[in-house]
């Protein structure tokens, strides 16, 4: 199945409804939705030959920092740090249910 930034928001919103991560709107998501593919990018993970020996939990812990380091420079973002990495998490998990497909 192919990513669909609407579906991808629609389930990151729903894992975030319990939380504070829940009040954000579709821009805000969006927004750190394609933060997470510019640093896929930057890094070569979508390249068709990438290493997929890696380990998550390194790239996992990069891409929290570059997500946070964005954010902060985007003085219209009004996500609160401590809510990235479960948006973050959601997003991957979004990801890893189209492979099950």
């Amino acid at each position: 199945m192919e990513f669909d930034e609407h579906k991808a928001i629609d389930f990151i919103k729903e894992r975030l409804k319990e939380t504070r991560g829940g009040n954000y709107d579709d821009d805000q998501i969006l927004n750190v939705i394609d933060i997470i593919w510019d640093f896929y990018e930057e890094n070569g993970l979508l390249e068709i030959d990438f290493d997929e020996d890696l380990d998550e939990d390194d790239i996992l812990d990069d891409l929290i920092t570059y997500v946070k380091r964005m954010l902060a420079k985007d003085r219209g973002s009004d996500i609160h740090p401590n809510d990235i990495t479960a948006i973050i998490t959601a997003e991957i998990e979004y990801e890893n249910s189209l492979e099950e497909i």
